[in-house]
């Protein structure tokens, strides 16, 4: 089995479209979340959302690829750009077929869909768009990274919903411990901020309808929480064997060392009470990188703010780490960035990495009243200056998905 190293991050998120502004915005403790601005969401019960903003896709894309991609697309191509440019991997001195991509996402375009089901109702099938399916489905996130990059080696998707990113990460791991590649692109992509997206998600009641304060709206582990914030954007990390790494001299942010993935096989979208499948998938990653519990530093938990996820994922860590979970900081950075879907395992792996090379833990914001049944150190509202050895990250997604990647310090 091969070792893994990370060498490349890139990101684009609603609190910064690349890693240094995204890193600033969360040492700061900023919030991306705002009302709905890109449709009229005034009949929802949920009117706020975490959008990318001032994302400029002609920095990375070609007019005519922009008009070829859809927005979780472009999110992927210049998280994928930035990462590889931030790695120093040239394709023309690479085998291309041992440089591989497998980047997630849960939901594709909704916005696509929308559109063209109204040109299908209003004008017929006949003026339905040649570029419609080849532009929604879910998978061509990886496809057009590839296609960008000219990596011609391994190139999948993962599709599990609020897991994709991390299974997106997780899986790229494993391709390059078999020795299947030698460099891959992992991660998470997701632009869902629609009106069926977020009617869906409202429908759902899964959604905070604290309208009239933004800011404050997604409070994980707070006991005033009352639902996620969607939000979009991409994260993904570039992996390569340490072989190859220290063959072209590249610089090393961490080595990722586990994964674990399990099934509640419980609901569709409620998770297992008892977090038993969530818990299993942090052992599993915690026993391949070869940890006693003490040694976990930091976990960036999937941390929704929804009632059940923070209680769930609560009890699975301390069903995981037992006595030392006490002394395990635990934050959810989606407290500043909404829920990404898709796309947030990716920028979840990301920011775990960076915490691990700052020493620095960011903070759950909106932290203000306790809840007896969320009782762990949940690094609250101020960011916290530790030496971070080993960082985990959770995302458990509808369906009873269940993942968990671990990085520890080079």
């Amino acid at each position: 089995m091969h070792r893994v190293v990370v060498t490349g991050l890139g990101v684009v998120t609603p609190i910064g479209n690349d890693v240094p502004t995204m890193w600033e915005s969360l040492l700061a403790g900023r919030s991306g979340i705002d009302r709905i601005r890109c449709f009229d969401a005034s009949a929802f019960t949920s009117q706020i959302a975490a959008e990318v903003k001032d994302f400029d896709s002609s920095l990375y894309l070609t007019p005519k690829e922009i008009k070829r991609t859809e927005r979780f697309v472009q999110f992927a191509i210049a998280a994928a750009k930035q990462a590889v440019s931030d790695s120093g991997i040239r394709i023309d001195q690479e085998d291309p077929f041992l440089c591989g991509v497998l980047i997630g996402s849960g939901m594709g375009s909704m916005h696509l869909i929308e559109e063209q089901h109204k040109i299908l109702l209003t004008k017929g099938p006949h003026k339905l768009s040649p570029f419609m399916i080849p532009m929604l489905i879910v998978n061509m996130g990886s496809g057009h990274v590839a296609i960008s990059l000219g990596f011609k080696g391994p190139n999948s998707c993962t599709a599990t919903a609020c897991a994709s990113g991390a299974h997106g990460v997780g899986e790229a791991f494993r391709i390059i411990q078999r020795g299947d590649a030698e460099v891959m692109i992992g991660g998470g992509t997701e632009s869902c901020i629609t009106p069926m997206g977020v009617g869906g998600f409202c429908a759902l009641q899964a959604l905070s309808r604290r309208n009239d304060d933004p800011t404050g709206a997604s409070r994980p582990f707070d006991v005033e929480r009352d639902g996620f914030v969607i939000g979009e954007g991409a994260g993904v990390l570039v992996l390569e064997s340490l072989e190859h790494a220290k063959r072209r001299g590249a610089r090393i942010y961490a080595e990722m060392v586990g994964y674990g993935m399990t099934a509640d096989a419980f609901h569709m979208t409620a998770p297992d009470e008892q977090g038993t499948g969530a818990a299993k998938a942090m052992a599993v990653a915690v026993s391949e990188a070869r940890l006693s519990p003490e040694q976990v530093s930091y976990i960036n938990a999937h941390g929704t703010s929804t009632e059940l996820n923070d209680k769930v994922e609560t009890l699975a860590i301390k069903r995981t780490f037992g006595e030392a979970a006490k002394r395990i900081p635990v934050s959810s950075t989606k407290s500043m960035m909404g829920h990404l879907i898709g796309g947030a395992g990716g920028v979840e792996a990301v920011i775990s990495v960076l915490a691990i090379v700052h020493g620095m833990m960011p903070p759950t914001i909106n932290y203000e009243h306790p809840d007896p049944a969320c009782d762990l150190d949940y690094i609250p509202n101020q960011p916290r200056e530790a030496p971070v050895e080993v960082a985990l990250s959770n995302s458990l997604g509808f369906g009873g998905h269940n993942a968990t990647v671990i990085f520890r310090k080079f």
